[in-house]
């Protein structure tokens, strides 16, 4: 929890944001869902996939954006790499959640 916390706010180090947080765990999580929600979905279980499916992801997908471009203001690198972590980490976000 108190990554999470770390995380949000910000304090997190952009390569550990972006590629733990976003890359990894993003996959981790968008992948896992999509498993399940098809698993209810075939269980004739609609309600319950779409709150797996997007209950779940979402809400991940919106806390790693977030804390990836807190951390990308913050980051005492080239503004270029922090630029490019935001907006590849919006970009996938994108496309996981809204596939």
């Amino acid at each position: 929890m108190k990554k999470l916390r770390s995380l949000l706010a910000g304090d997190l180090a952009l390569d550990e944001a972006f590629w733990t947080w976003a890359v990894t765990g993003g996959l981790m999580v968008n992948i896992s869902t999509s498993i399940l929600f098809l698993v209810l979905i075939l269980q004739d279980l609609p309600l319950a996939a779409l709150i797996v499916g997007y209950g779940c992801s979402v809400p991940y997908n919106v806390v790693a954006t977030i804390g990836v471009w807190r951390s990308a203001a913050v980051y005492g690198g080239p503004t270029l790499y922090a630029d490019l972590a935001r907006y590849a980490t919006l970009a996938l976000m994108a496309i996981l959640t809204l596939t």
